[in-house]
Order: C-alpha cells, then structure tokens, then sequence
C-alpha cells in the first residue's frame, strides 16, 4: 500500500468509496434511513474537488485501487477519512491518520460517527460533545471529538 497526496482524477473513485464505506460499514450503527440521507450517491464532484484540493488530502492505495482516503484544512480540521469495507482492520486508516496528523503542528478536531469513534478514541481523540445532525429532515447523531497535540 503506498499513501500519496489527492490528484483530481482521483475524485469520482473517492466518491464511489464514500458511498460504499457508509452503506456496508456504517449499516451496523445507523438506519437504512439515515444511511440513504448520508450517502445519497449524488456527489457534487466539482465541490468536492475543490475542497480536496484546499485541504491536505491523502489517498491509500493498494494494487492501483484507492481503498482509502482522508483530509484536514491547515487549521485541523480532520474532515473526511474513509476505508473501503474489505480493507478495514488493515491499517488504512491508521496510516493515513498519521499523516495527517503529523502535518498539523496544532490541535485537531472531528466530528465522527458512531462507527469511527472507537477509532479516534484508540488514537487518543476525546469527546467535546455529542451532536445532532439533520440530512433532509432525518437525524444522524456524531460526536465532535478533539486531539491536543503535545507540544
């Protein structure tokens, strides 16, 4: 597995990564429901791009497939890490977290999912609160977390 910077050709397999990640992983702790409002599979790839590029983004990939990928803004913000299903428990994410960790010289922030929580938890994130998000009328329930960086 090799973990290289984002390349714009790399958008629309991120996206169909994305969609897969939520609908096979994330199933066992949101509905049906609230998966569909998550991932609807209507990715505006254009928005997404552009915020690839404004970010540090990271993609894992392994026999030319991308089978992770993950992104902070320069303030440290950890906006999206994602690992295929069949990939999970392999390390994926881990290696991309430490990267994008080391390239933040500050705290770091998330909003995780009740799915990835334990993950951040293990890499010594904490919980600052609980929150609600709603998606077209449908709640999803995440929690923002926080690693503070030693000085």
């Amino acid at each position: 597995m090799i973990i290289r910077e984002y390349r714009q050709s790399d958008c629309g397999e991120m996206a169909k990564l994305f969609y897969n990640t939520v609908h096979r992983v994330n199933s066992k702790d949101y509905t049906k429901e609230q998966i569909d409002v998550w991932a609807t599979g209507n990715i505006d790839l254009e928005k997404w791009d552009v915020s690839f590029r404004e970010h540090y983004t990271l993609v894992a990939v392994e026999d030319s497939i991308i089978v992770g990928f993950g992104d902070i803004t320069a303030d440290g913000y950890l906006d999206r890490l994602y690992v295929y299903a069949d990939y999970q428990g392999q390390g994926v994410a881990t290696a991309i977290c430490d990267k994008l960790e080391d390239y933040i010289s500050g705290d770091i922030t998330t909003h995780a999912s009740i799915t990835a929580k334990p993950f951040f938890e293990g890499r010594g994130y904490v919980t600052v609160k609980k929150q609600e998000v709603v998606r077209s009328g449908v709640v999803l329930e995440n929690f923002v977390m926080k690693k503070e960086k030693t000085k």
